[in-house]
């Protein structure tokens, strides 16, 4: 063959190339999620990417979104900023994603909201971090973030407001000391400052902590403070930590942790230790959750979790999860995910054939009532964008997380 017929050859392959990227992107609409996905906190950005993958995969193996699949392009973070900022700008400048979606974490979150706003003019919007901070839910970021769950002010109030019906006033604070922390500390100070009453005592814990770590120092603080119930923000590993040092103490008071910690991992970590030392770890626990139980057969969206969970079994990326990762069956983290993700579609859904980003903010601010199988509909405005605004509670009991609907067990 002539080198003219190849330079030719070429020619055309150059030319048909960027038709031939262009036209692969035309079939698929790409989220960009960012979360940890290894170390103490994997089991959040890992699951709540299950329970998205479950449902997206539904949609695309039954003809897509007119004809589009949907992909989640993931990037582990560790659940620090400074990887999650380069994420974020490798998403918008790289990978052209379409939207961002399922980010993990305060610390993380507050950390990109500046990056939103330095783009706005290319209307890259952030959907559905799995956060209850204020930063994004208030100006000047909260028109670049939509939120689906509810706040962690309204969650910490909630827990706050249920102490003090049963006479605990005495609360303790244990916590994460960054913004995921402090978000929790400003709903628990709100709400016991209307009651003319203050956290009676504090303890902290730096992010990154393994369950392996001792928390006796924090304890005594709780302890010697008075306190009569405790509520903790912080991530799974700290937080099982904490309540373990705190039964090996003899401290048995009411701990309550919010939706973040991951109910299960930490539950998980404290059944292991009953097995090892034959010591109860697991009585006197509430949690707050910010979507209904996976329990609750009697709602839509929970059958439909539960089936198509059971049915693909959605797998992490391998570079992305520690090789020992145990996938959970359900959980709450991976039903927020699920929920999330049924919510996307419809948006898409709605932005037509060609979804232009363009177009994203008009369009969710018109949705209303929208039903995806809960005991709450979906609504967003101009002035709302976060869709749910309850806050379910939950103990454990008898192997599982059960609703917790009378708290006289804990009356003082």
């Amino acid at each position: 063959m002539s080198g003219t017929i190849l330079k030719f050859l070429l020619f055309c392959f150059l030319l048909l190339l960027p038709f031939t990227i262009f036209a692969q992107s035309e079939d698929t609409i790409v989220l960009g999620m960012s979360a940890a996905f290894k170390g103490p906190t994997g089991g959040l950005g890992s699951e709540l990417y299950r329970g998205a993958m479950a449902y997206f995969e539904h949609i695309n193996r039954n003809g897509g979104i007119n004809g589009k699949k949907i992909l989640i392009k993931a990037y582990d973070d560790g659940y620090n900023p400074i990887p999650t900022i380069k994420n974020t700008i490798k998403f918008i400048e790289e990978d052209k994603v379409f939207a961002l979606f399922n980010y993990v974490g305060t610390p993380t979150v507050t950390r990109i909201l500046p990056i939103l706003k330095s783009n706005s003019d290319r209307n890259i919007y952030l959907f559905f971090p799995f956060t209850g901070a204020m930063p994004h839910r208030k100006p000047p970021y909260d028109e670049y973030v939509f939120n689906l769950r509810a706040s962690y002010e309204q969650e910490t109030g909630g827990l706050v407001e249920n102490f003090l019906k049963i006479g605990r006033k005495k609360i303790g604070y244990f916590y994460q000391v960054d913004a995921y922390g402090r978000s929790g500390w400003e709903g628990v100070r709100k709400t016991l400052a209307k009651h003319g009453l203050k956290i009676v005592g504090e303890a902290t814990y730096k992010r990154g902590a393994k369950y392996s770590d001792s928390f006796v120092r924090q304890v005594e603080i709780l302890k010697n403070s008075g306190a009569e119930a405790i509520i903790s923000v912080g991530a799974y590993a700290a937080c099982a930590g904490f309540i373990r040092d705190a039964r090996n103490l003899g401290w048995d008071v009411p701990i309550a942790n919010v939706s973040f910690v991951g109910s299960e991992f930490m539950i998980n970590l404290l059944l292991e230790e009953e097995r090892k030392t034959g010591n109860v770890y697991t009585k006197n626990l509430i949690n707050a959750q910010v979507v209904p139980s996976y329990e609750d057969m009697g709602l839509k969206a929970v059958r439909q979790y539960r089936e198509l969970m059971d049915k693909y079994n959605p797998q992490i990326p391998a570079d992305l999860t520690d090789k020992d990762y145990k996938p959970l069956r359900y959980s709450f983290v991976s039903f927020e995910g699920f929920l999330n993700a049924k919510v996307m579609v419809e948006i898409i859904k709605r932005l037509g054939k060609e979804p232009k980003r363009e177009k994203i903010k008009e369009t969710v601010e018109s949705i209303k009532d929208l039903d995806i199988g809960i005991d709450e509909k979906i609504s967003f405005s101009k002035t709302r964008h976060q869709a749910l605004q309850k806050v379910y509670y939950t103990t454990y009991k008898n192997g599982k997380f059960v609703p917790l609907n009378d708290w006289s067990e804990w009356k003082k």
